[in-house]
Formats: C-alpha cells, sequence, structure tokens
C-alpha cells in the first residue's frame, strides 16, 4: 500500500468523503469529471481516494486531499488479493475518519463496505452498471452477482443509480427497497469541449474526402468491437470512401485488429489506444456509433451530442433512455441493420441534420454541473442524518 497523503487530520470542520475505486476506464473518467466540479463545495466537502495502482495520481492531484493506492486491489477475483484489500482498506478508512465511504464499481463496493462494516459512517454504492446486466455471464455467475448485491445492500445507506434503467433493473431483481435507490443520472463536462484540441484528420491518416464511422469504447465485449469491424465491412461495400476510427484500447485490441484485417479494412481503419481526451478525436468523425451489448449509461452518447454528431446506437438498457431522438437504434449484435443506418444518414442530410439539433437539445440533461450538485445534496443530506443519529445515541 503506497499513498499520496496531503493531510490525514482534517484540521476544519469539512465534512469528508472517502471514495474507493478499483475499475481504471469510465470510472476513473467519472471521478475527475465528478470531483473536478466538487471543488465549488470546498468549503463543506473534503475527498480522499483510495484506489487501485491503475489510477493516475496526476489526474486527482487538485482534486482530492489525499490518494492512497491499494496495491493489492485489482479486477481479478482471487481470496488472497480481496482480502489483503479489504484490510488494507479498512486501515485507511479507520487512519481519515470519514463521513460518509462511498464505493465506485462492483468490485470496490464489495471491499469497500465489507472492510467499513461496523463503522460508524455512512456508506454510498454506486454500481456505475450492474454486474448482472452483464451479457455473455452464465446464468450461475448472474444469480451469483445478485447474491453478492443483495446481501451487500443491507450494509449500504444510499446506492446511486445513474440512470433510471439502472433503478428500475435494481427493483426488478429485488436487491433492495426502493427507498435505498437515488437516480443521480451521469453527465459530462461542457466545458471540456472549449478544451479540445481538435486532431486533424491528416494527423491520423484519414483523408480528408473520407466519411468517417467512429465509435468512442473500450475494445471489450461490453463495447462490440466484433460488431463495429462487422458493421463497418457492411458498409465499406456501398461506401468506397468509408473511413472507421475506434478510439479506445482493451483487452481485445489483438482480437479485434485480426478481425479488421481479415475483412481487408486495415487500410481504411485507425485504433487510437488509450486516450486523454476522446472528444480530440470526435471531430474527425461524419456517423458516431455506440454498439454497446449492455450499458448502464454511456457517456459517450452525450459526449456525441455536445460535439454535433449523429448517432447510431444499440437499443439495449439505458440507452433508448439517454438518446431520445438524437439517434437511430438497432438490435444489439445486428451490425446489418446499423450499417443501414449509418449509410441512411450518410445518404439523407434533412434526417443528418434532425439528429444533430435534437442531441444538442438532450444534452443539456446531461451536464455534470447538476450530478455534482446532486451529489452534494446527498451528502448534506446523509451527514445531517448521521449527526441526528450521533444526538440520539
Amino acid at each position: 500500500m503506497n499513498s499520496m497523503t496531503v493531510n490525514p487530520e482534517n484540521k476544519v470542520n469539512k465534512k469528508r468523503i472517502l471514495h474507493v475505486a478499483e475499475a481504471p476506464g469510465g470510472v476513473e473518467r467519472f471521478l475527475v469529471t465528478l470531483l473536478t466540479k466538487m471543488k465549488k463545495y470546498d468549503d463543506e466537502f473534503e475527498h480522499i481516494l483510495v484506489c487501485s495502482d491503475a489510477y493516475n495520481d496526476d489526474k486527482f492531484a487538485n482534486l482530492v486531499a489525499s490518494i492512497e493506492h491499494v496495491e493489492s486491489m485489482q479486477h481479478k477475483i482471487t481470496a488472497k488479493s480481496d482480502f489483503a484489500s479489504i484490510r488494507a482498506v479498512r486501515r485507511l478508512i479507520k487512519k481519515y475518519h470519514p463521513d460518509i465511504v462511498y464505493c465506485h464499481s462492483s468490485k470496490a463496493g464489495a471491499i469497500g463496505r465489507i472492510a467499513d462494516s461496523g463503522l460508524r459512517n455512512a456508506k454510498v454504492y454506486n454500481a456505475h452498471g450492474w454486474s448482472f446486466n452483464m451479457k455473455g455471464a452464465t446464468r450461475r455467475d448472474i444469480n451469483t452477482y445478485i447474491l453478492v448485491e443483495k446481501a451487500l445492500s443491507r450494509m449500504t445507506d444510499v446506492i446511486v443509480c445513474i440512470s433510471d434503467f439502472e433503478k428500475k433493473s435494481a427493483l426488478e431483481h429485488k436487491i433492495c427497497a426502493e427507498d435505498k435507490l437515488h437516480v443521480i443520472r451521469n453527465g459530462i463536462d461542457f466545458e471540456e469541449i472549449h478544451c479540445v484540441r481538435q486532431k486533424m484528420r491528416s494527423e491520423i491518416g484519414i483523408p480528408e474526402d473520407a466519411f468517417v464511422v467512429g465509435q468512442i469504447g473500450r475494445l471489450t465485449a461490453q463495447k462490440s468491437p466484433d460488431m463495429f469491424v462487422k458493421m463497418a465491412k457492411e458498409i465499406k461495400r456501398k461506401v468506397d470512401k468509408a473511413f472507421f476510427l475506434m478510439i479506445g484500447d482493451g483487452l481485445q485490441r489483438k482480437e479485434t485488429e485480426m478481425m479488421i484485417t481479415e475483412a481487408g479494412l486495415k487500410d481504411c481503419t485507425f485504433i487510437t489506444g488509450w486516450v486523454d481526451n476522446p472528444l480530440d478525436y470526435v471531430g474527425c468523425i461524419d456517423v458516431s456509433v455506440l454498439l454497446s451489448r449492455w450499458e448502464g449509461f454511456g457517456l459517450a452518447l452525450p459526449e456525441y451530442m455536445i460535439m454535433g454528431k449523429p448517432i447510431v446506437a444499440c437499443k439495449v438498457d439505458a440507452i433508448p433512455e439517454i438518446i431520445g431522438d438524437a439517434g437511430l437504434l438497432v438490435k444489439p449484435n445486428n451490425y446489418k441493420k446499423a450499417a443501414e443506418c449509418v449509410i441512411r444518414i450518410y445518404q439523407d442530410e434533412a434526417l443528418r441534420e434532425r439528429l444533430v439539433s435534437a442531441g444538442k437539445e438532450r444534452v443539456k440533461f446531461f451536464n455534470v454541473e447538476r450530478t455534482a450538485e446532486e451529489h452534494a445534496e446527498l451528502f448534506r443530506y446523509l451527514c445531517q442524518k448521521k449527526k441526528q443519529k450521533g444526538k440520539k445515541e
């Protein structure tokens, strides 16, 4: 366990929020964005980050009072490392005496809540997408995820749901009582659009006159890079100047690159790898897609909207709720229909303009300023509740 600690003792009467996070990628990005906007409440709250070694200290240097890395905390489930993580996190909770322990994602949610068992603070959990909604998992695994979430919910004061779908899904699986579920929709930082360093097509080998189809997303089963490649092959048959941009990286990169080569798309496809700001690349895109097999929210959708891009996405989980009338929806794994929708947008200027206009209106619902404000309200409520409980005791 190693740390970058500013001050373990809270010298002013701020309420202390200790965040526990393991998963990098989307969760890390969520925390950076949320904590950036939470700075306006610096006179009320102090934040501590307890995280895996995968997290980048530099991203949080001015956002939290202390950063603590737990070396044993990793995505893979192993008894030895998980027990070590629980012990380490418990020591840190006792060290900082937080008013609220806020656990992010299923793995950190389990470690953090078990580690905090019996300690006097409020416990908040945000799954950032329920594990039992993953497609491709066995029925046995899904049932295990449900049982674990039900058990852990009993030691949780509030479960934050990032979309209405997430709340509905929790109720359908009887994870907990409805009054424990609190919807705070994800959001994006509208100020980021002013910080975009627009990539020129020539920088990444895209012809200036190309019709570019792109997707932001990890190269993992959830984001369907295989479906993207199959869709791309269908589009290329009908649009010769089509080019394909995959913004992200992941465990399935080699497999995806092999598919691209086998499909004859190597010369018209570019994978960026991990990038700090995906919006730098979105300007190169003509039609954006999100072909997820499951999705608790899908931050890429409002990012596409704010950048003025028409959208084609899969009709799964929270995506219809987020996309509204700002895009065309297809069934998951239906790459031929996805290709048809992309080509339709390419050919129909009026449709393209209508989708872009709808997106610019709809994105107003997903401002992270609101996400931060609603978190501040939740933190105040829990701290006040804790104070009242302390008086009674």
